[in-house]
């Protein structure tokens, strides 16, 4: 008697299986609202402190992140062909979540034109930082960064509004 129920069992989870999977749908998600927009990191008031400064120049677009890396070093810590008197950009671009008062960034470092890089000077590969969120205003948001325990005020310069595209 269990011999003839397995088939219909079996066939049942296999139609539940399906009814329980869709497809992702294929357009961008919106992202935060709080976030759309270009926003400039100001200056820290220790910076000529650091042996390493870096000011961020960030442009969340839907659920999509643009970012400009300015390095400022005292010390040579690449070739010196690629330190350039202590002072380089770097860029990177991705996908970024709000949980609760996190901003998660995943993506990669790229080319100055957003197209991946492989190889060169300075971090290639995967980009992904960790943001407490401490405040957010309309020009104004405030964050930490989890790894380097660093504060980052961040001004509005230009305002977005979130169109979400086709993938």
């Amino acid at each position: 008697m269990i011999y003839r129920s397995l088939p219909s069992a079996s066939l049942l989870f296999i139609l539940f299986l399906f009814s329980a999977c869709r497809f992702n749908p294929n357009i961008q998600k919106s992202g935060s609202p709080a976030f759309q927009g270009v926003w400039e990191e100001a200056s820290l008031p220790f910076k000529d402190s650091l042996l390493l400064s870096v000011k961020h120049t960030f442009k969340f677009t839907c659920d999509s992140f643009y970012v400009n890396i300015e390095s400022f070093s005292k010390v040579n810590y690449y070739a010196d062909s690629c330190f350039k008197g202590g002072h380089w950009k770097e860029y990177a671009k991705g996908n970024y979540v709000i949980r609760e008062d996190t901003l998660y960034m995943v993506g990669a470092f790229t080319h100055a034109n957003f197209k991946q890089k492989l190889s060169g000077c300075y971090r290639t590969g995967v980009y992904n930082p960790k943001f407490l969120i401490r405040k957010t205003e309309a020009e104004k948001i405030e964050l930490v960064n989890i790894h380097q325990h660093l504060p980052m005020s961040l001004a509005l310069k230009e305002k977005i509004t979130c169109n979400p595209q086709p993938l």
